[in-house]
């Protein structure tokens, strides 16, 4: 007996979640007290006035890479303070040349493809250095190692964030007392910072690392069975936009944007036999970005890019966490009106665009916790580009 394809959709996407969740128990059952020990590590560097400097060579490493420095630098948990964070990618030259330009002993080193020779290369240097080096390293295929890094760089952004209300177990930290120790603190800068129960606090991390992780496997089955119809439907329509000589133009903001650049480095590469697909990042050209956003207004960033690329038959992918993004709307709107098909990657409860049905395909990962959210969306847009090559 045939199957109906969408009980068939269903089930492909049901065995994709579960061998992300099976290799994400794997992962972080072994390394959450790693993570922790290494939240603590990061606190203490960054307490010492260090950086975090990310390292990506390729273009889906370039993605992550950039997306850790947006996180550290930007943070969107209301109350968590602005950590200093950089990506050196490819654009810029040979890591090992930029690593030794900018490389301090008190900076950590987080390397995306590990393995690939330059980049170990880089990393060597900058632990030489002093530098604290990272590489995360779960088993699967390179989108389920990517999605479960893309996890632990998460984790390891919002965590290293509770060691700095524990200054007294930062060792080398600049003298910043944060508890009031009366008229004397003058003096005894760390005196209201005495504790020496680690362990506890790590314990503590440690938990919360693995409730994080079981959060982000259930919201990644959710995701794809939830909208297994609507990602069935949005790949659909890009095969036939590639069929007829048709693009995907994929945006978004912050580390949505890096999501959109790691969305156009999975459809220009190869996909078992399939060649790869024409794709344009709209958030690549930063003198663009700047231009639009200064001359009309940021909520023109991308709709004018849709203006200038957009034509009809193409396919438009908007990302936002929120549903809600000014720029991120200006855009559907713009291609709509241009006969571009529109699909909407959003968080929450889908915000506006999904209430006002503003894309044609809307893919809502139901949370309101936005690493989640992304890390819910990149299992998402991976489905997809599957789904183009084997309908």
């Amino acid at each position: 007996m045939r199957v109906p394809k969408g009980e068939a959709d269903v089930s492909r996407l049901d065995a994709f979640a579960r061998e992300r969740v099976d290799a994400g128990e794997r992962f972080f059952g072994a390394e959450a007290e790693g993570i922790a020990r290494l939240c603590h590590r990061a606190a203490e560097r960054f307490a010492r006035g260090g950086r975090l400097i990310a390292l990506g060579r390729s273009p889906a490493a370039r993605s992550d890479a950039r997306h850790v420095a947006v996180e550290f630098v930007h943070p969107v948990i209301v109350g968590k303070r602005a950590l200093p964070a950089l990506a050196l990618c490819a654009e810029g030259g040979p890591l090992p040349a930029q690593v030794a330009l900018v490389a301090e002993p008190d900076d950590l080193v987080i390397a995306f493809e590990a393995d690939d020779p330059e980049t170990a290369e880089a990393l060597a240097l900058a632990t030489g250095r002093g530098c604290l080096p990272i590489a995360f390293e779960p088993q699967g295929d390179s989108w389920v190692r990517q999605e479960l890094e893309e996890t632990a760089y998460h984790v390891l952004w919002e965590l290293v964030h509770v060691f700095f209300e524990h200054r007294g177990l930062l060792g080398g930290r600049r003298a910043e007392a944060v508890h009031d120790t009366g008229a004397s603190a003058f003096l005894y800068p760390f005196l209201g910072e005495q504790e020496d129960d680690l362990d506890a606090v790590v314990a503590d991390v440690r938990a919360s690392v693995l409730a994080k992780a079981e959060e982000t496997a259930a919201l990644r089955v959710r995701t794809l069975r939830e909208n297994a119809d609507a990602l069935a439907a949005a790949a659909a329509d890009l095969r036939a936009a590639f069929a007829s000589g048709g693009r995907l133009l994929a945006l978004g903001n912050g580390g949505s944007a890096t999501d959109a650049m790691d969305v156009v480095a999975d459809f220009h590469a190869p996909l078992g036999d399939e060649p790869g697909r024409p794709a344009l990042d709209l958030t690549e050209d930063a003198g663009i970005l700047t231009a639009i956003a200064n001359d009309i207004g940021p909520e023109a960033m991308f709709a004018r890019q849709v203006i200038a690329h957009g034509r009809a038959g193409d396919v438009l992918l908007a990302l936002s966490t929120s549903g809600t993004s000014g720029s991120v709307i200006a855009a559907l709107e713009e291609a709509r009106r241009r006969d571009v098909h529109t699909i909407a990657m959003v968080g929450y409860d889908g915000g506006r665009i999904a209430a006002e049905a503003l894309a044609d395909h809307v893919v809502i990962s139901r949370s309101e916790h936005i690493p989640r959210i992304q890390e819910a969306q990149a299992t998402a847009y991976h489905a997809l580009r599957r789904l183009v090559e084997e309908p």
